[in-house]
Parts: C-alpha cells; structure tokens; sequence
C-alpha cells in the first residue's frame, strides 16, 4: 500500500521543500533529513551536471549528508546547492571539523534554459537564494507538477514535472521516490494518454489508464526533444528514501537498482543527452531482520515507485505562457 501521502515525505525522517520562479520556469527542491543520513548515487545518464557527488561513493569518508538538491538552471543551478549549505550551516548543521561545521549537500542539475522561460538574470543567477528559500519551505506536504525542479521541466511530447510516490513494504519499511522529469524521451507510451508505468499504478494515481491493447505503431519509436529542442535540453534526476537501515554500500546498490524504475518509465532513457541520476538516502530508523533478502524487496520497491513518481509528474504539469510542449491535461485531461 502507499503511504497516507503517497510523497517521499512518507519515510520517516524526512522532508522536502520547494521554491520556483514562474516566469523564469525554473525552481529548486531540497531533500531534508531529519538528521544526517547515510547516502549514495548511481549516474547512469551521459550529461550528469553535479556537486559533491564524489564523496558519495562507498570507499569516500563521509558518511552521511545534511540534504539533497535538486535544480533547474543547469550549470547556473549548481549554486542552488550552495544557498542551502549556507543556510544549513546558519541553523548548526554539518560534518564537524574540530570547531567548523561543514554542511554536506549533494546536488544534481537538469537543463531548462529553453522552455520559454525568462532567463535574463545578468550576472548573477538566482538559484542560491532560490535554495535558501526552498530549504524555509520544508515540511511534510508539497505539490506535484510544476513546482520546485520540475518548475519548467518537459519531455519530447508532454511538460514534465515534479513527481513523488511512496509504497509501505509488508516488513514495515517505507519507501519513497521523488523526481524532477525532464527526459530527453517520452513518459508516454507514443503519444497516447497510457504511461509506460501504468504496471506499477496504484489506486488511479496517474488517470488509471492502464497500457492501450494493442500497442499502437509508434509505442517504441524513439521521439525525442532532438526533434524540436536543442541537444542536451535533458535530464531526469530524481531521489529515493527508506527508513530502512542502510550501509553506504547498500545505499548505493539501492540507487542502481531504482535506476530500473526510471528505464520502466520513460521510453528511451539513460542516453548520452540525458543526466539521469538517481540518490539514494537512508533515514535508519528500521532495522533489517534479513538484509540480503530484504534489499531485494526495498530495491525493487524503489524503482515500482520511482516509476509512479515519473508519471505523476508529468500528469500533474501545470501549462504556461510560452511552453514549447502541451501538458498531459491539456492533451488528454
């Protein structure tokens, strides 16, 4: 079953925070533990924009981040993350160095500079103040659509969005996926109102549609934005949470295996214009009984509702002046 908000913010110990600027199209999400959370990545797109992605690898020192960032803005976005590390470091937070506390804030970046949005900020972007923001907003609630990253998020056929999910496990564990969609493919199956992940719908969260019987002649066409966008207008990054105890190592194996959820959900993904990528965060306030075979379940969890989450966001997209794509709902809703 999923959780009573069915958002990542379901795992215990967790909660996210969004802010955007409509007429910029673009915005910031932040993912915010309740305490330092062990954490790790998989990047299986070929144009990842990052930072402080290192560190999350197994053998790296640290152990556990403050929060995770999501933005638009491409490179210029990366300065989202340092708005919420200064923010951070003001309330007390962050890796102890004697008397200095550093804030650990890993972030990824998707491209939306050419979704008709107003992108003049001259020399200064806004993203670090729209981090600080984000991070003020936290809390348990949060939209869906066009909010946050997925402010002015789009995919070959359809405006994107800011999705999230969650599903309780029958051991207890929770896990929750949140998304900003922003694929170089499609979400849809063609240009039908069906989703690639309606396997994995529950409870008519995305229309309730189902797959069309038979497929339609061009289901696996591969249509992307290469078709009216220039390349590298692309990105889908996204995070997955579980209160479930996790070591580095599991939560990287966690991160690769939620990758299968974004491959089940837009149709192509993880090629060499995308920046898929995909966190991994452990809240750790349930311990495993039997951790091998558990993972199994808690990682095929993580990408049946990575998947929702994808949908979600491009069925919730909200239209605008300007955009280059109809919404899902302007189409078929």
């Amino acid at each position: 079953m999923t959780g009573p908000r069915n958002l990542i913010t379901d795992v215990p110990g967790i909660s996210v925070g969004c802010a955007e600027d409509p007429h910029m199209k673009s915005g910031v999400t932040v993912v915010l533990p309740d305490e330092p959370a062990v954490a790790s990545v998989a990047i299986h797109g070929g144009a990842p924009g990052t930072r402080e992605i290192a560190l999350l690898e197994p053998e790296q020192t640290v152990e556990a981040v403050d929060a995770i960032v999501l933005a638009g803005g491409s490179a210029f976005g990366l300065d989202a993350g340092a708005g919420v590390q200064g923010r951070l470091a003001e309330l007390g937070r962050g890796f102890q160095v004697g008397p200095v506390r550093v804030p650990i804030v890993p972030s990824a970046i998707l491209f939306d500079l050419l979704n008709g949005g107003n992108k003049g900020w001259g020399a200064t972007a806004p993203y670090r103040d729209l981090g600080r923001a984000a991070l003020d907003n936290t809390g348990k609630d949060f939209r869906l659509g066009s909010y946050g990253a997925g402010c002015g998020a789009t995919t070959a056929n359809l405006k994107g969005g800011l999705g999230s999910a969650s599903v309780v496990l029958p051991n207890g564990v929770t896990v929750g996926a949140i998304v900003a969609v922003n694929a170089l493919g499609r979400a849809t199956v063609g240009d039908t109102r069906h989703f690639w992940a309606a396997p994995f719908e529950r409870d008519g969260e995305f229309g309730g549609f189902g797959l069309p019987s038979p497929l339609p002649d061009d289901a696996v066409c591969v249509r992307t934005k290469l078709d009216g966008l220039n390349a590298g207008a692309n990105t889908t990054i996204a995070a997955v949470a579980t209160d479930a105890k996790l070591t580095k190592s599991e939560a990287k194996r966690l991160a690769v295996m939620a990758h299968d959820g974004l491959a089940k959900a837009l149709w192509p993904a993880h090629t060499p214009l995308d920046g898929d990528l995909v966190f991994a965060v452990s809240t750790g306030q349930r311990r495993l009984e039997c951790p091998l075979e558990d993972m199994v379940q808690i990682g095929a969890a993580a990408a049946s509702t990575l998947a929702r989450a994808i949908a979600r966001g491009v069925y919730h997209a909200r239209p605008a002046p300007g955009d280059p794509v109809p919404t899902w709902q302007d189409r078929f809703g």
